[in-house]
């Protein structure tokens, strides 16, 4: 936990008490810093009390003491519409900040890398934590992802923090700056809470923000707001290395034909790199290796991170193998742009596919229909698909995941007797609400399933 003991005489609301917002209430508590929490949710509010948090209505407080409003990410504080508690904050004129902003405060010569942008962002955090921890460097690994900001263990001076951050904390941020700031790409994404695609750029931009000179940005430029977004920086003089794809770039990072190519033209094969499948893959891990090479990461001690890199739990995670076919499980994948990103790292794919569907459906996926073998159909949306892979690709009815895995698993069979390589792939395209509680429960038994099968060998993490 971190230790908000430089904030005394401080006094603050909370408001959200999911994982950041009962870490942060924690941490007010073990300082002995005066604050209020508070959650729409009873069952929220009711957890909170549990854990000895002090729990109160702060509408219609005094907020002339309050130093400041602590919110959730999740809560908009601005647009379409403040939630009551933040406009109540802002109309007595005070700041609306997040967790990392009190990690900032309190860990002030501490050093941060930031990582951001539309897809991608986990991936890259945890692999830039892996290759710092694989060197020997001591670092704390949170955010957006796994533990909340004030969760993470104390540093001392000069303690490396690799932090997660969405849009929705970038724009809550006020004094924190990232030493080295990776932007990754951007897509058109959570135009509900920014308002319009510039918006939720500008939100993205904070992470730039108070960077000095002796620090560094890293951004991907293949898409044309991240291009904009590296020429700003540029006329600002920060050092800056851009990443792209397929072609090479001036001074910066780029993959082409299976290789990382560095500025100098030093490579790594990613044939070696199986838990990092797929071009956008390639971006993160080429982001990864600009921001750890700036950091002093020997070379050697980077390409040994990348090749022992266990991948995240449901996004593209190899599970086990039965002779030449491998189970994969990408149950984060509950969108057809997810399922993209997965069809087009493998062929000869048994896809397991299915449950609540989003908006299109499978129809954008048919640029990739020629890799699969043989698609095996659960959940609500097996109807809406079955109707859109008619003619297009041999399918199947399978009603539930266990019995879609056994198909798979036994269509499959032929092709590992005959020694060629093939994938048996959940990457639903589909939330997972119809018959499990989350892409996690889902995944989870995906992943038991698989490495239950007959001749299973186990790959990746134990759990």
């Amino acid at each position: 936990m971190i230790d908000l003991g430089i904030l005394k005489g401080s006094s603050f609301v909370v408001l959200g008490l999911a994982r950041s917002g009962l870490a942060t209430g924690r941490a007010l508590k073990a300082a002995g810093i005066d604050y209020i929490c508070w959650d729409d949710n009873a069952g929220s509010r009711d957890a909170a009390l549990e854990a000895g948090l002090n729990v109160a209505d702060p509408m219609g407080i005094d907020w002339s003491r309050i130093t400041a409003l602590i919110i959730s990410p999740g809560i908009p504080s601005t647009f379409p519409k403040p939630h009551p508690v933040a406009a109540a904050a802002r109309a007595a004129g005070k700041k609306v900040i997040c967790d990392v902003e009190l990690l900032a405060r309190a860990r002030e010569k501490a050093r941060f890398v930031a990582i951001t942008g539309t897809n991608g962002k986990s991936t890259t955090t945890a692999l830039i934590g892996h290759i710092l921890m694989e060197a020997g460097v001591r670092c704390e690994v949170g955010g957006n992802i796994g533990r909340g900001a004030l969760d993470l263990a104390p540093l001392g001076e000069g303690g490396l923090y690799v932090l997660e951050l969405s849009s929705y904390q970038l724009e809550l941020l006020e004094t924190f700056r990232a030493h080295v700031a990776v932007w990754l790409n951007i897509t058109p994404d959570h135009i509900d809470r920014h308002g319009d695609l510039l918006g939720y750029v500008a939100a993205k931009e904070n992470i730039f923000a108070r960077q000095q000179v002796r620090d560094c940005a890293v951004i991907g430029v293949d898409d044309e707001p991240s291009r904009a977004v590296y020429g700003k920086l540029a006329k600002r003089g920060l050092p800056t290395v851009p990443v792209k794809l397929e072609t090479p770039v001036a001074g910066g990072i780029s993959y082409r034909a299976g290789m990382l190519v560095d500025a100098d033209g030093y490579t790594v094969d990613f044939a070696d790199v199986p838990t990092l499948p797929g071009d956008h893959n390639a971006q993160n891990a080429a982001c990864a290796w600009a921001a750890c090479r700036w950091l002093g990461v020997p070379r050697e001690k980077i390409v040994a991170g990348l090749k022992t890199y266990p991948g995240l739990p449901h996004r593209q995670e190899r599970v086990a193998s039965v002779g030449n076919v491998v189970y994969v499980n990408d149950s984060k994948a509950t969108n057809a742009d997810a399922t993209a990103r997965a069809l087009s790292s493998y062929h000869d794919i048994y896809w397991i596919l299915g449950g609540q569907a989003k908006e299109g459906g499978v129809a954008p996926l048919a640029p990739w229909f020629e890799r699969i073998r043989h698609a095996f159909l659960i959940g609500e949306a097996t109807e809406l698909f079955a109707g859109q892979l008619e003619g297009k690709i041999a399918y199947s009815r399978c009603g539930d995941l266990k019995s879609a895995l056994d198909a798979a698993h036994a269509h499959a069979r032929a092709q590992r007797e005959a020694k060629t390589p093939a994938v048996v792939l959940l990457s639903p395209a589909c939330a997972s609400w119809d018959q499990w509680k989350s892409y996690e429960h889902r995944g989870d038994a995906f992943r038991a399933m698989a490495r239950a099968l007959p001749g299973a060998q186990v790959l990746g993490r134990a759990a």
